[in-house]
């Protein structure tokens, strides 16, 4: 524990605690003029998302200065982990066929209420997913040569695709494109020749793409109903379909348009005010904008590249397969979100659900990232300690 103390990244530390300390104030100050309407303590989500910080830095310190990094290569553990994210990714769908539409929040089946707190398996699933890849990939770490790598990843990928097709049939297109994505830096990253590793993403890509383009030219009638088709068609035609769906995009819009470049002024949106619904979740980008302006918004979206170009430095920099894999598996789940997030704010991507990294109010998503990121500083401090030893 004291050489982890001492040889802390505060590089990746202080971006840590300086985005859940700003989300912290950003979820209070986007939810409390809607608590107060409806008649509960402006600062009711506020002080869970204090809560959820709180919880979430212990972990995070557990896991960065007690937990030995060996815990986290063993079969028992990984296997362990795994099997856990895919008993709760089971249980949603168990939920949705016995409930159907009760237990649906926003179109989909991805919370497991336990009163005190919300579960999202998803959340759990992507960092349950990085570990394991990393641990595979680490073991046949050289056999990947032209001619055997179906034969070695034919494991990894089916059990990916269904964890995939456990998520999309929520429906939570969003989350499954995380995990793909995942599953696509790690095993691009694992000594899979670079020719064939391109040839899988841009066959992913295409074949996305030209889904995307068939369903909205063709605009088929028994999914006019579906909310995630109203989603896309949303994303296509916000203002036409304001009405029916395209208000978060339009209001988003007019909350970046507010702000301008310096924003009104913390605390003193307009679209919080009832116009751009739950502002606190993934719409949150929309009201940084708007008070603090897009410079604003600029600096905090600065705040989490620089971390995830610090984790991935780690992983660069890193002697252990495993350790260089994890860090490039968080980097890419914080990217992704990122993206998506950042995409659906500004019309660039559909709206899928996705929150804005450490910002957006979410306890799974909060404690996961910042296991996480605890995993990652636990990497950076044996890294270093490691080459100190070489270096005697």
């Amino acid at each position: 524990m004291r050489q982890k103390l001492h040889h802390l990244d505060f590089s990746i530390l202080v971006p840590y605690l300086l985005l859940v300390i700003f989300g912290i104030i950003m979820v209070y100050s986007a939810s409390s003029s809607i608590m107060l309407v409806n008649g509960f303590k402006p600062s009711f989500y506020g002080i869970r998302q204090a809560w959820y910080a709180i919880i979430a830095i212990f972990v995070f310190a557990g896991l960065s200065f007690f937990l030995k990094l060996e815990i986290f290569k063993e079969r028992k553990f990984v296997i362990c982990f795994l099997e856990i994210s895919l008993i709760l990714l089971l249980y949603l769908i168990a939920l949705k066929i016995i409930k159907g539409s009760d237990a649906a929040v926003n179109g989909a089946v991805g919370w497991i209420d336990l009163k005190v707190i919300k579960i999202q398996p998803l959340e759990i699933a992507k960092l349950a997913l990085v570990i394991y890849l990393a641990y595979f990939l680490d073991r046949h770490d050289g056999s990947f040569s032209k001619g055997n790598i179906v034969e070695n990843l034919y494991r990894p990928a089916i059990l990916a695709a269904f964890m995939m097709f456990l998520v999309v049939i929520e429906p939570d297109l969003g989350g499954t494109a995380i995990l793909a994505m995942i599953v696509i830096v790690m095993f691009s990253l694992s000594g899979i020749p670079v020719k064939n590793a391109l040839i899988f993403l841009f066959s992913i890509a295409a074949t996305v793409t030209l889904l995307v383009f068939l369903i909205i030219h063709w605009n088929p009638k028994f999914l006019q109903d579906n909310y995630q088709y109203q989603r896309l068609m949303s994303f296509m035609h916000p203002f036409e379909l304001e009405q029916k769906g395209g208000a978060q995009l339009v209001n988003s819009y007019y909350a970046i348009h507010n702000g301008g470049l310096f924003g009104v002024g913390l605390g003193n949106s307009m679209q919080k005010r009832g116009y751009l619904p739950e502002p606190y979740t993934d719409f949150i980008l929309s009201i940084i904008t708007e008070e603090l302006g897009v410079i604003g918004a600029l600096v905090v979206l600065g705040i989490l590249f620089y971390l995830m170009w610090r984790i991935m430095e780690v992983g660069i920099k890193a002697k252990s397969q495993f350790n260089a894999l994890v860090c490039f598996g968080i980097t890419t789940i914080i990217f992704t979100e990122t993206l998506f997030n950042v995409g659906a704010v500004i019309g660039l991507l559909p709206i899928t659900g996705v929150t804005l990294p450490f910002i957006s109010y979410g306890g799974s998503s909060l404690i996961v990232l910042s296991t996480a990121i605890g995993l990652a500083l636990n990497i950076a401090a044996n890294e270093k300690i490691r080459r100190e030893m070489d270096n005697r």
